[in-house]
């Protein structure tokens, strides 16, 4: 598995804007990724150090459209933390 197939997008949240200040990065990532591979796949696109990662499975929602009701699907997100010295500047805008 390819490091850029591993991250699938960055999560843009008020509450992950408000993580990213603490160090902490959000991204939704292959539901078949560990965190392992999440850790070394941020390594090596990012050029950081990653301290620990967290991961979760999110539940889809209920969603209706029209007459029929059904669910949006689950995916999986990943809470990378860093060190206080190193940010990942895709995010910070430099």
């Amino acid at each position: 598995m390819l490091y850029e197939q591993i991250l699938i997008e960055p999560v843009l949240s008020e509450k992950a804007n408000l993580m990213r200040e603490e160090g902490k990065y959000v991204f939704k990532v292959l539901p078949s990724a560990t965190k392992i591979q999440v850790k070394e796949a941020v390594r090596r696109l990012f050029n950081v150090h990653p301290v620990s990662c967290t991961i979760m499975v999110v539940g889809g929602k209920p969603k209706r459209q029209r007459n029929k009701a059904g669910y949006t699907s689950n995916w999986k997100k990943a809470i990378v933390r860093l060190p206080k010295d190193e940010k990942i500047s895709i995010f910070e805008g430099v």
